[in-house]
């Protein structure tokens, strides 16, 4: 069977777009190259990648780590981890958290600056 490098792009897209990931947090996350991110998504440039790069992107987009080796190989994907995928929904929750938390001290820095600090 031919590998079917759209269906991983779509993949891809559709849970990068789910989780709220952009392309940089993406490779960042899955520490694959950004190029190399673009050109899957896009995909732009069909060649064999490593097993090591699908499956980094599988887990950082929370999928079972053979996920997207799965969908090139038109068969069915495992079911991911249910431990695994609350962890990740817990992480990304942390995240958000943590930047609202950081808006809002960088809010009472700004009203302190602006009272003289009392």
């Amino acid at each position: 069977m031919a590998e079917d490098w759209a269906a991983v792009a779509r993949v891809i897209n559709e849970r990068a777009d789910a989780l709220g990931l952009r392309q940089r947090e993406l490779a960042e996350r899955s520490q694959v190259s950004q190029a190399i991110v673009r050109e899957l998504q896009l995909h732009i440039v069909e060649r064999r990648r490593s097993a090591r790069t699908l499956e980094a992107l599988s887990v950082a987009l929370g999928l079972h780590p053979q996920h997207l080796d799965a969908v090139l190989n038109g068969q069915t994907p495992p079911a991911p981890d249910p431990v695994v995928t609350r962890l990740d929904n817990l992480e990304r929750r942390v995240t958000e958290i943590a930047g609202v938390l950081d808006s809002i001290q960088n809010d009472l820095r700004t009203v302190l600056r602006n009272t003289g600090g009392q």
